[in-house]
């Protein structure tokens, strides 16, 4: 389980960041910056993350590219969740007030510094609940990075299934893992939602 958690970890802070970036990019008045984020955001999020993983790691060995599984599966998992996450704070930034731009635009500030300064901040109000949900998801996802020899909460249960030949009972077992894992995510966002809620 302790893989479990630090695989996620890693992979939604690189995909926090990924997901800000894109948003970024998915609103900004660049329009080739526009277009490449529309067809990363489409693209990534239309393809199953098994194919992902394969194709990541499998593929780019052929090619003379090789990290190792642990690398990759971070390297996969942020890229895909980063889709979700950018789709969340564009969510967040369109529900700004118009009104908030146009006032920073007129004081001279530029696109990053509205983004950063006036924008972002007031997103993230509404983006909590969306994302603590994609990090729950991501909890359930790293179970996928078996298929690339990563040592995690799915694999642990699939070697212990071989060995034992014992299905039922430790296929509950990681299911109730899986519900320790992503249960308190949803209490932490509660708490996180009421903290930064505007107060009305």
């Amino acid at each position: 389980m302790r893989d479990t958690v630090i695989l996620t970890v890693l992979s939604f802070a690189f995909a926090g960041l990924i997901g800000v970036v894109v948003a970024g990019f998915r609103v900004s008045p660049v329009p080739p910056l526009r277009a490449f984020g529309a067809f990363y955001v489409t693209t990534v999020r239309n393809t199953p993350l098994t194919l992902h993983f394969l194709l990541f790691f499998f593929g780019l060995t052929k090619v003379g590219i090789q990290f190792s599984p642990f690398v990759s599966a971070i390297i996969v998992l942020a890229a895909y969740t980063g889709t979700f996450v950018a789709e969340a704070v564009r969510a967040g930034i369109n529900s700004v007030a118009r009104g908030q731009a146009e006032a920073a635009r007129a004081l001279g500030m530029t696109f990053v510094q509205i983004l950063a300064v006036v924008i972002l901040p007031q997103a993230v109000r509404t983006v909590v609940q969306p994302v603590g949900s994609i990090f729950s998801a991501l909890i359930r996802n790293s179970s996928l990075a078996t298929i690339i020899f990563v040592p995690n909460l799915g694999r642990e249960v699939d070697e212990i299934v071989t060995r034992t030949a014992t299905y039922t009972p430790v296929y509950l077992g990681a299911a109730v893992a899986y519900l320790l894992l992503t249960l308190p995510t949803g209490q932490v966002v509660g708490w996180l939602e009421r903290r930064v809620a505007i107060k009305r």
